[in-house]
């Protein structure tokens, strides 16, 4: 990573996603969680583009597309449909192992969504997390590395606080 950078406009779209990124998984409530996964996704659609990173680019627009349809059509078959399309556009734009981190957490992350809720879920989405920590660390993307790393603490906070209401 090459901090010098870290204000580029590229990267600022990286460090959009990353507030964006954290009021998401402040959310005790899924729809809320969902709404600002969405815009989130758009910001790193946005700023993987602009880094040259088809396959983060592609997935983040996938998972756009689920954390949308998640709300709206909360149903398993919806959710397959998400990961089958993650999987293709792996197949497609693969450039190697680290390409393929994005897609298997996009594919995670659509499980989540779909097939689980409150604590599950957001464990779930802690392993889609990791997964996004280390490919952005890879790649160089300085807001979505912080971001990650600030949601995997931030998901574990929110956790914790979903299992003490309980």
């Amino acid at each position: 990573m090459n901090l010098a950078d870290a204000f580029s406009p590229a990267q600022l779209l990286g460090w959009l996603a990353f507030v964006l990124g954290v009021a998401c998984f402040l959310q005790k409530s899924d729809f809320r969680f969902k709404v600002l996964m969405a815009l989130e996704c758009l910001a790193y659609v946005v700023h993987f583009l602009a880094l040259g990173q088809m396959a983060a680019s592609a997935s983040a627009l996938v998972s756009l597309g689920r954390s949308v349809a998640s709300v709206r059509y909360p149903i398993p078959a919806v959710g397959m449909g998400f990961m089958a399309i993650s999987l293709a556009m792996g197949i497609c734009l693969s450039e190697g192992w680290v390409s393929w981190l994005p897609i298997c957490a996009s594919m995670v992350g659509t499980y989540a969504l779909f097939f689980l809720r409150d604590v599950r879920m957001r464990m779930t989405m802690l392993v889609g997390t990791c997964l996004w920590l280390v490919h952005n660390g890879l790649v160089g993307s300085i807001g979505g590395f912080f971001l990650e790393l600030v949601l995997a603490t931030t998901n574990l906070f929110t956790i914790y606080r979903l299992r003490q209401r309980a």
